[in-house]
This record gives structure tokens, sequence and C-alpha cells, in this order.
């Protein structure tokens, strides 16, 4: 008798220990199974304690591998009980809470006193969810804060608007509403702005320890040097008058003698 991989020679008798393992090439699933859940709606009236395992072991659960021992106690038509004998992966049902949840965790089993937990799943109004792990769950909620915190920082630099002459403020789309409804009233321009003032300081400040300014400081006893301030000399008043006079007889003599009106003469009857 030829043997197949499937097979394994127990004794005298054949049994078929490894069943046909269902897999989908076009979705691999492997990769997150975190972000899907699964369900059968057949089996979801009728789900209790005793038929949940079974309901796990479906071909269309992603969720379910089909090398774990359980495979092989339901192809042997055994008890789970044996399933303590075994060394591989097996599931258990960890917790139930009829009718709505029940836990399932995947285990590697060493002996029939050490197993390593793999993962858990939870089973809530008979959809699948795989239960995350603690560092999904941080590396979850750390993403969470750094996108929120990125998002703030983005919409801050929005509203954030420079000038060379009034420098950095910040304008906001409701500022421009609350204008619109006011009034229309006309602002006084000042001279210059709080920024304008504040470099032209720093520039005059630059300016005077370059180049500083020289006194002269008498020594004592010195008399002190009289200031002259030179005044132009004002024209007489006399003459102003005379300018004032001469165009306006030039204007008189140069305007044309105006004729008499012309005589009215009596018609002749």
């Amino acid at each position: 008798m030829t043997l197949s991989r499937f097979d394994r020679f127990d004794g005298d008798d054949v049994k078929f220990v490894r069943p046909f393992v269902y897999t989908m090439a076009s979705v691999d699933f492997r990769d997150n199974l975190l972000g899907i859940s699964w369900v059968d709606s057949g089996w979801v009236p009728i789900l209790n304690p005793g038929n949940v395992l079974d309901y796990f072991s479906e071909r269309s659960n992603p969720f379910y591998d089909r090398t774990c021992n359980n495979e092989v106690v339901k192809m042997q038509r055994l008890t789970l009980e044996h399933l303590n004998q075994m060394v591989g992966v097996e599931y258990v049902l960890l917790h139930a809470q009829e009718p709505i949840l029940y836990i399932i965790r995947k285990q590697q089993r060493q002996s029939p006193t050490q197993v390593i937990p793999l993962a858990d799943y939870y089973i809530i109004a008979g959809v699948v969810y795989q239960a995350p792990d603690l560092g999904t769950v941080i590396s979850s909620r750390v993403l969470s804060a750094v996108h929120g915190i990125q998002s703030a920082f983005d919409e801050a630099m929005s509203y954030c608007r420079y000038h060379p002459s009034k420098g950095y403020w910040w304008h906001f789309k409701d500022h421009e509403e609350r204008e619109k409804a006011k009034p229309k009233t006309k602002k006084k321009e000042e001279p210059s702005s709080l920024f304008q003032r504040h470099r032209v300081d720093t520039l005059l400040l630059d300016l005077r320890s370059k180049f500083p300014p020289t006194f002269y400081q008498p020594k004592p006893g010195d008399k002190p040097i009289p200031v002259e301030v030179k005044k132009e000399p004002e024209p007489p008043t006399e003459t102003v008058k005379q300018e004032e006079r001469e165009p306006a007889t030039k204007s008189s003599a140069t305007a044309p003698p105006s004729k008499p009106p012309p005589e009215k003469r009596a018609r002749l009857q």
C-alpha cells in the first residue's frame, strides 16, 4: 500500500490525518489580520459553547490554521481532551458569555502542562475578530497622537503670514468674516509700525557705534564760545510798495481805449 503525504500509517489501519488546506491565492490575509473580520450568518442563531470551535474551524475563516491539532482530532473523530497529549498549535475556548461573546485562544503546546499563547480571537454576535497585541495597541495610539500633532502644526502654519514691513502675524478666516460684517471705517495710516521703528533704532545704534559724535568740552575758566546766527537782510517796505505800483501802471497803459456806443439815427417816413 502506498501512502501519500496526507496519510499516516497507524498499526493496521490507515487514517486520514492532514486535510485539504483551503487557501486564497488572490488575497493574502497573513500580512495584517487585525483589519478584517469574518462571519457565517448560518451559524449565528445556533452558536453555543459546544459548537463554537466547529464554527471557528470553517474553511472560509481566514483566522483558522489548517495544520493545527484541532484538525487532527476532528478528522480522527476524537475528543478535545486528546489535545493535551499532543504537541503543536491548537485552539481552545478561553471564555464564553452566552449568547454573544466567545473568546478563543491560539496556543503552542509543548507538553501536557506547558503552553505558549500565540493569539486571541473574540466572537461578538457571530463576527470573528483578532484581538490586537500590546505592541500593536501602543503603536496605533502613538501614531494617532503624532498624526494629530502634525495636523495641528500644519493648520497653524497655514494661518501664519509674514511681510518685511509688518513682520509676522496670524491670519484667520473668522477674522475676515468679522471684518466684512463690521461697517467700513477709514483707518488712520500710521507713519511707521512698531517693527519699522525697532529696525530703524537698531540701525541708528549701529551707525552711532561705528561713527561716534565728537563733542567740544571747554576747559574750566574759559569763556563760552558765542554762537553767531546769520540772518538774511529783509528788503525795505518802500521798495516793495513801489514794485507793486509799477505793474499796476503798466497794465493800465497797455489796455486799449474803450469806444463809445454808436449814435441812433431817425428813420425817414
